[in-house]
C-alpha cells in the first residue's frame, strides 16, 4: 500500500514537472488542459492510495486492539473477582470489629452503672 502511494506521488511529480515545462514553452491551450487533467488525475490517485493505506492501518489497529482485549479478558475478570472478594472480606472484618467494640462498650457500661444498656429505640 505504501508503495502504491509512493508510486502515485512519483507519477504526480513527473506529470507536474512535465506539465510545468510544457506550459513554460507556450504550448497550446489543449495541451495545458490535458496537463491539468493529468495532474488532477495523479492527485486523485495519490489521495485514493492514501485513503486505502489509512483504512488498512485502521483495520489492522482495530484487529490488534480486539486481540489484546480478548487476551487480557481472563486476567481482568480474575482481578475483578479477587477485588470483590477482598472488599467483602474487609467489610466483614470492619463489621466484626465494630460489633466487638460495641459489645465491649456495653459490658463496660453495664459494669460501671450496674444496669445493661438499652438498645436504641426504633422508629
Amino acid at each position: 500500500m505504501k508503495a502504491t502511494v509512493i508510486r502515485a506521488a512519483a507519477v504526480a511529480s513527473v506529470v507536474l514537472l512535465g506539465g510545468l515545462a510544457a506550459v513554460g514553452r507556450g504550448q497550446p491551450a489543449d495541451t495545458a488542459a490535458t496537463v491539468k487533467d493529468d495532474i488532477r488525475s495523479a492527485g486523485h490517485a495519490v489521495a485514493h492510495g492514501a485513503t486505502t493505506v489509512g483504512h488498512s492501518i485502521a483495520e489492522k489497529s482495530r484487529a490488534t486492539g480486539h486481540t489484546i482485549a480478548d487476551d487480557t479478558r481472563s486476567a481482568r475478570d480474575t482481578v475483578r473477582d479477587d477485588s470483590k472478594k477482598t472488599g467483602h472480606s474487609i467489610a466483614e472484618g470492619a463489621r466484626t470489629v465494630g460489633r466487638a467494640v460495641r459489645d465491649g462498650f456495653n459490658r463496660v457500661k453495664a459494669g460501671a452503672t450496674g444496669k445493661p444498656s438499652e438498645p436504641a429505640p426504633k422508629g
